[in-house]
């Protein structure tokens, strides 16, 4: 039975020339990077390749470019760096209550150690209230972290408006006291990307941010890298220490396998972006409006327009996603009820429930994300399977449709 994968928000598979351009460093120039000799110079010249690559795309000195080994890590090496550094400026971190789990996990071990964390609340649509950022900060607030755009619900965040508050608010009195005896201008602002590389901008001058994550298992690149954008003004505290790799942000021999297969697929990703997303956008709509006209008791989840565009979560009243998600399993679809870092956990959605979703409709969530293989037929397929699946659900379901 064929698979139809739709679910390339929780990883892509490596793009088939990304993966060629991998195999010599795995094997033949196998160097270290550190050494002096002919094949650890040729995997350094590599590496500062690859980094060359991406900070090109981002607009930034090759410099600012620290290599980790994912999303989660550059997360946490942004939130516990910056916390680490500028603790004696203030103590105080601003997130938003939909932030991927390698953020809010962060925030909430900080908050044990004595930090005040703000969790900000979002609209019905997963947007962030923007009138409640200009509230809550103040003058000890050392970091912003907000999402790009949500892994689950699939909401692209005003990133430039968030950025344009937090620098009228350096501009206030109360923050130019404090500025005086900063070596950074403080609060920083962190946003991860994740989701929106190869499908949003990630030029680092137009967004107005000073951190920025991203990894190669959404974008056809290898697992088990990422990278981190630090601005070259600001200090970080290390996660990882015992060697001067990465500007002593992160010690440990290179991988240079991967780092080479990160930086050529987020190059190709950024070729390819325009033209996928327009076909991906209609693949997108067409699936959201079907679904939504053959299956009653149906809604979506996220900004119909300012979202991914490969991004569909749709709850159904009356059913549990993850029976619906193992159903689908049985008929050849991959799909998912939310992030794969909380697959195993059976709590409704953190993201829905901060959107004032209640949680049996949380509950019976789907999200379908659409990737470079998918088609109109695979589509099609999943449209003639559903509605029935779900009206199964519902006849065993001891939930009342409302």
């Amino acid at each position: 039975m064929k698979t139809i994968y739709l679910d390339y928000a929780a990883t892509t598979y490596i793009d088939a020339g990304i993966f060629k351009k991998i195999a010599p460093y795995l094997k033949k120039n196998f160097g270290n990077p550190s050494s002096l000799y002919l094949i650890g110079r040729q995997a350094k010249v590599a590496v500062e390749s690859a980094r060359a690559s991406v900070a090109k795309i981002l607009g930034v000195n090759s410099r600012e470019i620290i290599f980790t080994g994912s999303g989660a890590e550059s997360d946490n090496l942004a939130i516990f760096g910056v916390a680490g550094t500028y603790s004696n400026k203030g103590k105080h971190i601003i997130v938003s209550k939909i932030e991927h789990k390698a953020v809010l996990e962060s925030a909430k071990k900080l908050e044990k150690e004595g930090f005040k964390i703000t969790y900000l609340g979002v609209d019905s649509k997963g947007l962030v209230n923007l009138a409640e950022l200009k509230k809550s900060l103040r003058p000890d607030t050392i970091l912003v972290s907000i999402m790009y755009a949500n892994n689950e619900i699939g909401t692209i965040q005003p990133i430039t408006k968030i950025s344009e508050i937090i620098s009228n608010f350096k501009k206030t009195k109360s923050y130019k006291l404090k500025a005086k005896s900063l070596t950074a201008a403080l609060p920083l602002f962190h946003t991860d990307a994740c989701q929106a590389a190869g499908a949003l901008t990630l030029s680092v001058k137009k967004l107005g941010v000073d951190l920025l994550t991203i990894n190669g298992s959404k974008i056809y690149g290898p697992k088990g890298v990422g990278c981190l954008y630090k601005s070259e003004d600001i200090k970080l505290e290390p996660l990882i220490v015992g060697g001067g790799q990465e500007n002593n942000l992160r010690a440990g021999t290179e991988n240079v396998a991967l780092i080479v297969g990160f930086g050529e697929a987020l190059k190709l990703a950024e070729k390819l972006k325009n033209k996928e997303n327009k076909r991906l956008m209609n693949l997108r709509d067409y699936l959201i409006k079907n679904i939504l006209k053959l299956i009653p008791h149906s809604r979506l989840n996220g900004h119909m327009t300012k979202r991914l565009p490969n991004n569909i979560n749709i709850s159904f009243d009356g059913i549990e996603g993850e029976s619906l998600v193992l159903m689908l399993d049985k008929q050849g679809v991959s799909a998912s009820t939310g992030s794969a870092c909380t697959s195993s956990d059976l709590t409704p959605s953190h993201v829905l429930l901060a959107t004032g979703l209640a949680p049996e409709l949380a509950h019976g969530s789907l999200r379908l994300t659409l990737g470079r293989k998918t088609t109109k037929r695979d589509l099609d397929y999943v449209l003639k399977i559903l509605p029935e699946i779900v009206h199964k659900l519902r006849k065993i379901s001891s939930t009342t449709l409302r």
